[in-house]
């Protein structure tokens, strides 16, 4: 194999494995000149990959989706099966595995011409996976955008659709994708909020590549696991309630961490909270969390709320029935 088909090649492997590359790292890579790089680019054109340039000082190249589907050593039959498995083994969720089979899948069908990527969503819709729980349907070309953000470390626009029906326009810095339980949740950093987001991916649509790359927050395995568990617990559930405790929210974030998620300032040194819960049960453990000492309020509405204060009263009662010392002289005859 010849110098310059080896670069080629290596040139070919640099753009498959990010969205965009600068003219001049791709250079530095390969220990070129940019006139090289700009050579090479012309070879792999000439093969059937389609590569799209921009000019100026931030400009660079990008492998883009052609006309047909380039030497990759498959057959039309094989990159359709492959990526029909792709969407199979993401969509059950494998474990350890899913993630892998959302990067592989985008960046196969990054290069699919438009005819086969038609005949790999037809095919996959008719693919039934038995053994898992379904959820919300997700867009495949969804999961592929924004598994490819994430591997880029690039800063996507979108439209998310909250569960109230409230929607907004997010600018944020993907870091994850996740599946757990029924849906797939991206975690990523809110630009505009300059915190920690999660989304529900199908409620996530409109996406915009901005091209503005970024160096990723470090998360460790630990807190992803906890901002994925905070995101299944927040739906809307049987009885609903906010708590107004005197905690500053910044105190308040503090002392309850991610589960403070929803948490707004309520005037000076207060902060609205909002719990859930299947019955009124549950919302009392929401509120047992309330730090010692802080005074709070809640609107929780009836029947829940007198069958709370049933629950409440006969607990002091049972507390009271006996004092401390009799009930371990009891125990201890």
């Amino acid at each position: 194999m010849s110098d310059t088909t080896t670069r080629a090649l290596s040139l070919l492997n640099l753009l498959q494995t990010h969205r965009h590359w600068p003219g001049a790292e791709l250079a530095e890579r390969l220990g070129v000149t940019e006139r090289t790089v700009r050579r090479d680019v012309e070879r792999l054109r000439d093969l059937g990959y389609r590569i799209e340039s921009t000019p100026g000082v931030a400009g660079g190249y990008r492998l883009e989706a052609g006309s047909a589907v380039p030497p990759l050593l498959l057959t039309d039959e094989e990159a359709v099966a492959m990526a029909i498995g792709l969407r199979v083994a993401a969509a059950q969720r494998l474990v350890g595995g899913s993630e892998t089979a959302l990067t592989a899948l985008a960046k196969l069908e990054q290069v699919l011409p438009a005819p086969l990527r038609r005949r790999v969503t037809a095919l996959a819709d008719a693919v039934q996976p038995t053994g898992i729980r379904t959820g919300e349907a997700v867009s495949t070309e969804v999961l592929g955008e924004l598994a490819l953000a994430c591997r880029d470390h690039e800063r996507v626009r979108f439209t998310y659709t909250a569960a109230s029906g409230e929607i907004s326009r997010r600018r944020v810095e993907p870091y994850t994708l996740a599946p757990a339980d029924r849906h797939w949740y991206l975690l990523c950093w809110d630009v505009e909020r300059d915190d920690w987001r999660t989304f529900r991916v199908d409620r996530v649509s409109g996406i915009e590549h901005t091209r503005v790359l970024f160096q990723p927050r470090t998360l460790t395995p630990e807190e992803i696991e906890e901002f994925i568990l905070v995101a299944r617990s927040w739906v809307r559930t049987a009885v609903e309630t906010d708590i107004v405790m005197d905690l500053s929210i910044d105190a308040m974030r503090d002392a309850f961490g991610q589960w403070g998620q929803g948490a707004t300032p309520e005037g000076a040194g207060r902060t609205r909270w909002p719990v859930g819960g299947q019955d009124f049960r549950e919302t009392m453990y929401g509120m047992s969390w309330v730090p010692a000492g802080v005074e709070y309020t809640t609107d929780l509405a009836e029947p829940s709320r007198s069958e709370l204060r049933e629950t409440l009263e006969r607990m002091l009662r049972a507390l009271d029935a006996a004092p401390p010392a009799a009930v371990g002289l009891a125990r201890a005859g």
